[in-house]
């Protein structure tokens, strides 16, 4: 008799204890499902983000550059002439590469840009566009194009927003970037920026004179007089 209820005994607890590894089981299961869904609903709210990202906007210069001419005509009307006007008829020099050079046109402008010639970067078969190292033609709006191919450092830089002044959001989530071109801050020419001389402190809460200064100051003042 002892023998069998010692079996029956066990017969209970493996019972039990298969009860207890399937709720065990279940919830796990569901725990896996909750975090499942979760992601899912994480991933898709970023894919949402992502999809409602505001853009980069970097501004681009409006055209080709124009010739201003000095006079006016007849009715006091100043004009202007693109660079193709004169050039489309003109033989391409390449050699030239300074001002000093130059025989009839240009002549006196600034002209600091390493040892290249002008036509480096000017197409000499299509006056109103530049040209790309490998020949190519690129039009003046994509500049940067241009000047990415010997200054890839600063287009690093530019690409990560810490170079071209960007203005706007970083987070595009809420609200655009915008950020200037290369020939906004740079005369490509002479593309140095100049060097500035800050005359004055910023004036901000961290470098004014606390009150007791204010106070010491006055003191030595009134002691003066």
């Amino acid at each position: 008799m002892p023998r069998i209820a010692s079996l029956f005994f066990a017969v209970l607890l493996c019972l039990f204890a298969s009860m207890a590894l399937a709720v065990l089981w279940q919830s796990v299961n569901s725990a896996d499902a909750h975090a499942s869904r979760v992601a899912e609903a994480h991933m898709s709210q970023a894919s949402a983000n992502w999809k409602e990202a505001h853009p980069v906007i970097i501004r681009k210069p409006s055209g080709p550059p124009r010739i201003e001419l000095a006079g006016t005509d007849p009715q006091g009307r100043t004009a202007s002439v693109a660079c193709s006007t004169c050039h489309s008829v003109r033989q391409a020099n390449l050699e030239n590469k300074a001002a000093a050079t130059l025989d009839e046109f240009h002549q006196g402008m600034t002209f600091n840009h390493g040892n290249i010639t002008c036509y480096a970067c000017h197409n000499p078969n299509e006056s109103d566009a530049l040209r790309l190292a490998d020949g190519s033609s690129v039009a003046y709006e994509n500049v940067m194009t241009l000047c990415s191919q010997c200054h890839s450092k600063q287009a690093d830089s530019f690409a990560h927003g810490a170079h071209g002044g960007m203005n706007g959001h970083w987070d595009l989530s809420r609200g655009p970037q915008m950020k200037n071109n290369c020939i906004d801050c740079h005369d490509p020419h002479v593309p140095k920026y100049p060097k500035m001389i800050v005359g004055f402190k910023p004036k901000d809460r961290f470098n004014e004179p606390s009150n007791s200064e204010h106070q010491q100051e006055g003191t030595a003042a009134h002691d003066k007089h």
